[in-house]
């Protein structure tokens, strides 16, 4: 199986930005413990704080599904209930 590449967009509500850039802290260390993850970083928008991108590898789609079911996933998607304005996820597949 190729190694897969995730690309998630997440913004937050202006008055939710420091909550939701929190939250998606505290997934860092417990994912990069996890079977299958090569890379997981965050990064935010230097002109607009309110856009985090999650630039992630995963040794396979299969393991990165595992990660999707995960309690501290789902703990994070409890704590920012209406906080995010919009999220967009992309997998890739690297080409060169």
């Amino acid at each position: 199986m190729t190694k897969l590449t995730i690309v998630a967009r997440i913004q937050a509500k202006q008055d939710k930005v420091n909550l939701v850039k929190s939250e998606l802290v505290k997934l860092i260390e417990p994912t990069r413990q996890e079977a299958g993850c090569l890379q997981y970083d965050l990064h935010q928008d230097n002109t607009d704080p309110s856009v985090f991108i999650f630039y992630e590898n995963w040794e396979n789609r299969e393991l990165w599904q595992t990660h999707m079911g995960n309690t501290h996933l789902q703990a994070y998607m409890a704590a920012t209930d209406g906080a995010v304005e919009s999220f967009m996820l992309n997998e890739m597949t690297h080409i060169a």
